[in-house]
């Protein structure tokens, strides 16, 4: 293809879709109680849930420049032209900014860089848009324009078991209201402007799912989505979402399910449920 596609890790394709769709993924890095790993390579959702319940200390941090820019390098050295790389919110992490040092020193007429003012699938439909894109043929500037409209069209909404890992990481922005509320309410969360922010309290994780379900309806609408469903060791509750969300919504594309890696996990906790909502791009 003459034009690359890079995303990061934190997208969470589901099994196999990155080398279907020939996406480079370029991990973030994962430290518990001090030793590095990386995510989606060296680290899972199971061993990440594991040492969340040990309560051991979990941290993560952004991919290096040199790191974006040896995947940038061995792109072009493949035959790639031009280089896309589509990544989580920057005001979520460094990644973004980390990919535009390392653009600016491969040359920022061959490497563009997107914020996608999301995360997980909210980033991931907007890296696999932009690669059906590239497989087409189109331009640099149209595989480009392909993943921010993608982004734009997404809607990623959440629930937590509790709000303390996106507080100890610093991502809980806005949400902070919530904090300090009985231990048996469970915030839904939703990704506007590219930050976290609360929508609402309920009362019970059942009910939280009663409310995902009818929120993602509302984003739906009457058009034909796609839908990915996220967890972090909840299969079994993902699983039952995402068939809810098949039956309740009638023009759904399908609905994906893929658990979260490391380096969201450690953000959000076990027990998360997410979905993200994209709605079709105008062709043209």
């Amino acid at each position: 293809m003459p034009v690359a596609v890079v995303t990061d890790s934190t997208a969470h394709l589901p099994e196999g879709f990155a080398e279907r769709y020939g996406i480079r993924v370029v991990p973030l890095h994962v430290l518990v109680d001090g030793v590095a790993s990386l995510d989606g390579v060296e680290i899972g959702p199971t061993a990440l849930a594991r040492a969340l319940g040990e309560r051991r200390i979990v941290t993560t941090s952004r991919p290096t420049p040199a790191e974006f820019a040896s995947v940038f390098r061995q792109a072009l050295a493949e035959g790639a032209d031009a280089i896309v790389s589509v990544h989580l919110s920057k005001k979520l992490s460094g990644t973004w900014e980390a990919a535009v040092l390392a653009a600016q020193e491969v040359g920022p007429d061959v490497v563009r860089v997107v914020d996608s003012r999301g995360i997980a699938m909210g980033l991931g439909f907007a890296a696999l848009r932009a690669a059906e894109a590239a497989h087409r043929g189109a331009s640099v500037e149209e595989v480009e324009r392909v993943a921010v409209e993608t982004a734009e069209r997404s809607e990623t909404l959440f629930v937590v078991e509790t709000l303390e890992h996106l507080r100890r990481g610093g991502r809980i922005g806005h949400a902070a209201a919530l904090l300090g509320t009985a231990l048996a309410v469970k915030p839904v969360l939703r990704m506007v402007d590219g930050e976290i922010r609360p929508l609402e309290k309920v009362r019970t994780m059942q009910r939280a799912m009663n409310r995902l379900v009818e929120l993602v309806a509302e984003a739906a609408g009457d058009g034909e989505v796609s839908l990915a469903v996220h967890h972090l060791a909840s299969p079994d509750r993902a699983a039952e979402l995402a068939t809810r969300l098949d039956e309740r919504l009638g023009k759904s594309s399908g609905c994906v399910v893929s658990e979260l890696g490391a380096v969201v996990g450690a953000h959000t906790g076990p027990g998360v449920l997410g979905v993200v909502v994209q709605r079709p791009t105008p062709m043209g």
